[in-house]
């Protein structure tokens, strides 16, 4: 048994402005060379990446409402439908941060159904990215119960632009609101294995980030290491990433 591979899943994030064809070739091999989980793209990519990605075990994620989620929930829910009619398994939702904070739980709630029964209708999962901008954590947590009653899988601490110590700061907190009932996503810059190491300790169960060919490498080598024990705890991985 490995100890990364069972608490885990590694996530290849594709989503600046200009990301092009070439690189997201790039990342597709990246992916499948490194065994990584998920490669994330920007919608316009799906429907390419999902040719470069059939018949292999990577699975293929985008984002829904990105980056703010101001959109109206019609626009979110024709993202989400055409993301999954041109092959996405699975959808990262921006809530409405807006709505969150004038106070409008329902506006947000229908917000996030709407793309998460969709996915579901379409067997893919769905999480939430509950920080688009400043909150409180008083907001947060509203967020994430309103997550789970929608019926999301995971929440994710946010757009995937925050420096790793500040993702994994986030995803303990998130861990500690939501444990045990959804899954965390830690969004950021990571760009070292000790870094992925501290946010699974903080309670991550999905690491997404930028990979390059170096920190994928050494994922991929932390994953085949063997664990003493009978299971990987998130401190054996702690200490095999030092």
């Amino acid at each position: 048994m490995t100890a990364l591979a069972r608490t885990v899943r590694l996530e290849h994030r594709l989503t600046q402005p200009t990301a092009s064809l070439a690189e997201l070739h790039a990342a597709a091999g990246l992916a499948l060379e490194h065994e990584l989980a998920t490669l994330l793209v920007s919608p316009w990519l799906v429907k390419p990446a999902a040719r470069l990605l059939a018949r292999t075990p990577v699975r293929l994620a985008t984002v829904i409402g990105y980056p703010h989620g101001g959109q109206v929930v019609a626009v979110k829910a024709f993202e989400a439908s055409t993301a999954l009619e041109h092959g996405a398994t699975e959808l990262d939702v921006v809530l409405n941060a807006g709505a969150l904070v004038s106070g409008d739980d329902e506006a947000v709630l229908n917000d996030m159904l709407a793309v998460v029964e969709m996915a579901h209708s379409a067997l893919a999962t769905c999480g939430v990215i509950v920080k688009a901008g400043p909150v409180s954590e008083e907001l947060l947590r509203r967020a994430c119960r309103l997550a789970a009653r929608s019926g999301a899988a995971y929440v994710v601490t946010s757009g995937g632009d925050e420096p790793a110590a500040a993702a994994v700061e986030l995803a303990r907190f998130l861990h500690g609101v939501v444990g045990g009932h959804l899954q965390v996503k830690a969004a950021g810059e990571f760009t070292e294995l000790s870094q992925v190491a501290e946010a699974l300790a903080a309670g991550a169960d999905r690491i997404s980030t930028r990979f390059t060919p170096e920190l994928a490498a050494e994922a991929l080598a932390w994953q085949r290491q063997p664990v003493s024990g009978t299971a990987g705890s998130r401190a054996d991985v702690g200490a095999a990433a030092r």
